[in-house]
């Protein structure tokens, strides 16, 4: 009998085993031709477009017909490369066009606001933009980018307010910024809806932008909410419209990363990534992956590489995030100060649980606490600040509040990724 029961237990044990075992849900054989094809054509196409009206663009004229459209190649060349001179040269292009424009001045405000948004300058967009939209505009369109700058910037009531005023369930913009409120607000199932219903009029248009754009995000808040089949499928619809899709692949590493736990396939694509684009955070993907691994020294490398690229200048605060996240760890003082900054730069939430999470590594817990409370607790459903308001909690003896928060954070796993995951179980 005795042995009867250790029989059972070990089954029973066995059973769960089998049942957190993840299901594998991605295939080489679907996605290897978009892994192994390093032909650019993106950038390629991009860069012919430039070489273009470039030459249009003769030194003793204006060429304000031409600015337009160059800024717009440059702006294509940074999306397939990751090169930030090349915002940075769209950016200018839009600033020269509204100086000498007479007639389109509000639409390169509008394109201007956008670049600024890339960069997270939101402050100057939202001033453009308010100065735009009180002269000669399009104001339906401008008043689609002040919802995002005031969103960015922790504006909520201002920005709710023009989510009143730009309603029509039957507009492609108006559904994005719908699901991007629902988003802030917590309301996953929300969010998904309106981006679906904004995928539907993407797909009827056939317009390839459009769909690109609908099919990454709606994967991304797919992946989010533990819908990876989803996920992936539209990734995979993404890389058939066009096969060297950065952010598409970064998304297929993630699933290999942290939902099927295959790190190495998920650095095969990421290094594939890596030779042909410059964006930074990939090298911060590939340090997480590292990290995972046991890898501390080449993590390391990866994260100081990372600081050495976006320090610089032309960066702005484009990283700050990142970087007082990274420095939280190993430069506490650092990071205070730029997160300091970043409150000066949008006063969210998130933000200010960034600002509390380096106030406890400056060994100030009693600042932290009183931060989190009065400016974080209740007011962000994002997962990694509210892994930062238990690690406050935690640090203060808040023993209910962690248990509650831990609770909530293990429904965001896969969002999270297998590193903070790890630390999250050690609340």
């Amino acid at each position: 009998m005795k042995y009867f029961y250790i029989l059972l237990i070990l089954t029973l044990f066995s059973s769960c085993k089998k049942e957190e075992k993840v299901i594998s849900i991605t295939n080489p054989k679907e996605y290897d031709i978009y892994i192994l094809d390093s032909n650019n054509s993106a950038f390629n196409n991009a860069n012919s477009e430039k070489e273009f009206w470039s030459k249009r663009l003769r030194p003793d004229s204006s060429g304000i017909g031409d600015l337009g459209p160059l800024a717009k190649s440059y702006t294509a060349m940074y999306n397939a490369s990751g090169d930030i001179q090349h915002l940075i040269e769209a950016k200018n292009l839009y600033r020269k066009a509204i100086n000498i424009s007479a007639q389109n001045k509000d639409t390169y405000v509008r394109k201007l606001a956008k670049n600024l948004i890339i960069q997270r300058q939101y402050t100057e967009a939202k001033f453009i933009l308010e100065e735009s939209i009180n002269g000669k505009s399009n104001k339906r369109a401008t008043q689609f980018l002040l919802f995002d700058v005031n969103i960015e910037l922790g504006n909520y009531t201002k920005a709710f307010q023009l989510l009143g005023l730009l309603k029509n369930t039957n507009d492609y913009n108006y559904l994005l910024r719908l699901s991007k409120w629902m988003d802030y607000k917590g309301n996953k199932k929300a969010s998904i809806r309106n981006l679906e219903e904004a995928m539907k009029i993407a797909d009827s248009r056939k317009s390839k932008i459009l769909q690109i754009w609908t099919y990454t995000h709606l994967a991304n808040l797919y992946t989010n909410s533990g819908r990876v089949e989803e996920a992936y499928q539209l990734i995979l619809k993404t890389l058939q419209l066009q096969p060297d899709h950065i952010n598409a692949k970064k998304q297929l590493a993630w699933i290999l990363y942290s939902y099927e736990k295959k790190s190495m396939e998920a650095k095969r694509i990421l290094n594939s990534l890596l030779t042909t684009n410059k964006l930074p955070e990939l090298l911060l993907f590939k340090a997480e992956i590292e990290e995972f691994e046991g890898n501390t020294s080449e993590s390391n490398k990866l994260k100081n590489r990372f600081i050495e690229i976006v320090s610089a200048q032309k960066y702005g605060s484009m990283y700050s995030e990142n970087l007082i996240k990274i420095y939280s760890e190993t430069a506490p003082v650092k990071a205070l100060q730029l997160a300091k900054e970043e409150i000066k730069n949008c006063s969210t939430p998130d933000s200010y649980a960034l600002l509390a999470y380096s106030l406890l590594k400056n060994m100030d817990k009693e600042k932290a606490l009183l931060l989190i409370e009065e400016k974080v607790e209740g007011k962000t459903n994002n997962p990694r600040s509210l892994y930062y308001q238990a690690i406050v909690f935690k640090a203060t003896h808040k023993t209910k509040k962690v248990n509650d928060l831990k609770a909530t954070l293990n429904n965001s796993t896969i969002e999270l990724g297998n590193v903070l995951n790890n630390s999250i179980k050690n609340l």
